[in-house]
């Protein structure tokens, strides 16, 4: 290839933006400046309303992609429509598996995104396409050699032979954004080199514009679409500029790991920076295996369920905790590692949930595990997608049909795409609108529970996550989850211990959770105003139980005062109620689960009771609670020893 032809991606963008300042000077001025950003290699924003000036002046052009999308793709749809008349089985044919691979291949970068998010829904397409789609993760056409290692020239100021000492004469990955090479740097580490595919912008840019457009359409044209669809475009195109800039991915992948590379068997690579660039990135080699090869993976000895679960207990600090996460994660950004690490590559494509949101999801989660719609109801409004002023009448029922198995410990055998496809639904009959935010936290989620399904059918990704979110509900001292426990806890006055069992239950098995920290946290916090509620029907409950085990001692008591004052002994001493035999036996199996809880040791107890009594928060509870019990025995015995005068002055 010559060096005219080499340069021909760079001096494409060169002309495009030339083309584009010679037509419209006025992009010159700020803030218009953006609108270049597309089309150049400086900076990568996303900037909708730019880029639709450009393309607004280019109708042949716009007209001519879609066609080049829609011909191919209603071909397609008619030759299935075609197979399924004459009687042939369209979900065995390989055939036609293969050609929506090439289609979507053809038609580039953003429908390779559609199509790297089916191969990880076997539960939505047949075996054959989901094996077949699963080569656009990594196994893409590549590029030219020449290309890259001008890129590489051009970014790092360095023929690649200057830079790396090994370079893989061929890529050994092409994926939807870029390809990548193996090499190894002069100073001996192994790499993998991405560099991006030429002429990328432009080819992401008109896609978006067009499915932009046609989301503005919709929204406009149908009334029950009430979702901000430009808006979830916008969300994913900002994604997909960030993911364009090798330096973001870069701070990605260092941010990533100081949130979560410290979690049990998580790993996430280095970024080599003096060899990265806005189109070029340098970073750590991984020898691993996509969690989706099975076979290979059990060969090695390694348990690919256990990387599931380990990746679930990671999204779960993703989006619940930190709310930084990663927005992509198909089979071929997760590896399984030799020495059974789950290591995640791939950072372009990550976002956030703010704090409120966050907590927001918690709590959704609490009502819906306690029935409580109108609760949850309550938390659509708070996480936007219902208005304040929305009429949640008919909407509390609704969510009740939608939940009518989720009660008790059945919330954790639904799975995500069950519930988003009945959720779905709702929205589309009552006044419902999706966030931004959501869309990408759904895929994230939705994508996860394909790998999981397609490892194990029988999988339960919410199984997997109550330990933690129980152990979030014991231990967060934030406002908004203690009123949820509370909320949890309590109903009409009434203390729940089934639901204490099941909390303290699951959240044992999360590997976070520690017996010392769940004690210290709740000493705080029922020692504090917060706490007020819970610790005075808490003292009403322990009274409960310590009156089930005292009442025949009380009675006695009360059987010789009443018989040294000549009172008429009662006939027959009552034993404790069926509910306070309740309580108690609620009160021993906490007091076996608590013994059976990491950070236990009956050794050290009581060592650890020794420093509890000193805490200034356990010596105020202690004495609310000794006063709470204290006032609570004097009333009752001085009920039975009224009970009794009033025999007596019955009989006589």
């Amino acid at each position: 290839m010559s060096a005219k032809t080499i340069s021909s991606p760079s001096q494409s963008h060169n002309e495009s933006a030339l083309a584009l300042v010679v037509n419209n000077p006025a992009l010159l001025d700020s803030p218009n400046k953006a609108l270049l950003t597309p089309l150049t290699g400086a900076e990568l924003p996303y900037d909708p309303v730019a880029i639709a000036s450009y393309y607004q002046n280019r109708p042949l052009q716009v007209f001519r992609r879609i066609l080049t999308v829609l011909a191919p793709t209603l071909s397609f749809a008619f030759g299935v429509w075609w197979d399924a008349k004459r009687g042939v089985i369209v979900k065995k044919d390989l055939r036609r598996a293969i050609q929506l691979r090439e289609l979507l291949t053809r038609l580039g970068p953003a429908y390779i995104k559609i199509g790297q998010a089916l191969s990880t829904r076997p539960d939505l397409l047949p075996s054959v396409f989901v094996e077949e789609l699963t080569k656009l993760q990594d196994k893409l056409p590549a590029f030219p050699n020449e290309i890259a290692y001008q890129f590489i020239e051009e970014e790092l100021g360095g023929r690649p032979d200057q830079i790396y000492a090994e370079l893989s004469a061929e890529p050994i990955a092409a994926a939807s954004l870029g390809q990548v090479y193996k090499g190894k740097l002069k100073t001996g580490e192994e790499v993998a080199v991405k560099i991006q595919r030429p002429d990328l912008r432009e080819n992401i840019t008109i896609d978006l514009y067009i499915l932009r457009g046609l989301a503005g359409w919709t929204q406009k044209r149908l009334k029950k679409v009430r979702s901000d669809l430009v808006g979830i475009l916008d969300e994913l195109g900002d994604r997909i500029f960030e993911e364009m800039d090798y330096i973001h991915e870069g701070q990605n992948a260092e941010r990533f790991f100081q949130l979560y590379g410290h979690m049990k068997d998580i790993y996430v690579p280095r970024i080599y920076w003096e060899y990265t660039n806005r189109r070029v990135l340098t970073m750590e080699w991984i020898n691993g295996t996509k969690l989706t090869n099975t076979e290979e993976i059990t060969a090695q000895g390694i348990d690919a369920r256990y990387l599931i679960e380990v990746g679930v207990q990671c999204s779960l600090r993703q989006l619940l905790e930190h709310g930084f996460f990663h927005a992509d994660p198909h089979p071929g950004n997760l590896l399984a590692t030799p020495d059974g690490k789950l290591a995640y590559l791939d950072f372009g494509m990550m976002s956030e949930v703010q704090p409120a949101q966050r907590y927001g999801l918690i709590e959704a989660i609490v009502h819906v595990v306690n029935r409580d719609f109108d609760g949850l109801a309550q938390d659509y409004v708070k996480l936007d997608f219902l208005s304040p002023d929305t009429d949640l009448t008919p909407i509390v029922p609704a969510f009740a049909s939608v939940f009518a198995r989720a009660d008790g410990a059945s919330v954790a055998e639904l799975n995500i795409k069950t519930i988003t496809d009945d959720l779905s639904n709702l929205m589309y009959e009552y006044p419902f609108r999706v966030p931004p935010y959501y869309a990408l936290i759904i895929r994230s989620l939705v994508t996860l529970e394909g790998i999981a399904i397609f490892i194990d059918p029988n999988f339960k990704v919410l199984s997997e996550a109550y330990p933690y979110v129980a152990k979030r509900l014991l231990t967060d001292p934030a406002p908004q989850l203690r009123t949820s426990l509370r909320d949890l806890l309590f109903k009409d006055g009434s203390f729940r211990w089934n639901r204490l069992e099941n909390l303290l239950k699951n959240a044992r098995s999360n590997q976070e959770y520690d017996f010392n920290l769940v004690v210290n946290q709740a000493v705080d916090f029922l020692s504090s105003e917060r706490g007020d509620l819970i610790r005075n029907n808490l003292v009403d409950e322990i009274f409960k139980g310590v009156d089930a085990l005292s009442k025949n001692a009380l009675h006695n008591v009360t059987y010789m005062i009443r018989e040294r004052v000549g009172i008429t002994a009662v006939n027959e001493i009552p034993s404790a109620t069926t509910e306070q035999q309740q309580t108690l036996e609620h009160i021993k199996r906490i007091l076996n689960i608590l013994q059976e809880t990491r950070g236990f040791n009956a050794t050290q107890l009581g060592s650890q009771i020794s420093q509890l009594l000193f805490n200034p928060g356990i010596q105020r509870l202690g004495q609310q609670i000794a006063t709470g019990l204290f006032q609570k025995a004097i009333a009752r015995l001085l009920r039975e020893l009224l009970a009794g005068e009033k025999q007596l002055a019955v009989r006589n």
